[in-house]
């Protein structure tokens, strides 16, 4: 060899920058997201029929109409005792404003709730109206103490 060649040392490119990750890092990274949201939907949808079949149970638990609706008193009790603590003590337009803050329930219906439980006939359809209501607003009131 040689002195007259113009040889120089090697020059090593510069390491690679860790960001942007490779594609491969990408697609995983969006895989593990994906499970997790899965998984995050699943567990939100169990938790939701839980819910639902233990409204469902309590209702089918009693007999007869008043009893049906100190059920669902109670029940509201209940969900709205988990939402905010200290709530299941309020009484009257308080109580009122905080299960149903929309006014969605009709005034004959929420008298029904109401009173019903101290009835001695109640009409069936219209129970069955409250029923309908309660159970969402149930539903509602629970997932509020998620927030």
């Amino acid at each position: 060899m040689s002195a007259s060649l113009p040889l120089r040392d090697v020059q090593l490119p510069p390491s690679p920058a860790w960001w942007p990750p490779a594609p491969g890092w990408l697609m995983l990274i969006a895989l593990v997201l994906l499970l997790l949201a899965i998984v995050a939907a699943v567990a939100w949808r169990r938790r939701r029929q839980q819910w639902m079949r233990v409204f469902d149970q309590e209702i089918a638990a009693v007999n007869g109409a008043p009893s049906e609706l100190a059920a669902i008193a109670s029940l509201l009790r209940r969900a709205a005792r988990q939402a905010r603590p200290g709530s299941e003590a309020l009484r009257d337009d308080a109580w009122w404003q905080y299960v149903d803050p929309k006014d969605t329930l009709p005034l004959a219906q929420r008298n029904l709730l109401a009173e019903g439980a101290y009835r001695p006939r109640v009409d069936a359809a219209a129970v069955a109206e409250v029923r309908a209501w309660a159970r969402a607003r149930y539903l509602a009131l629970l997932q509020e103490r998620r927030r």
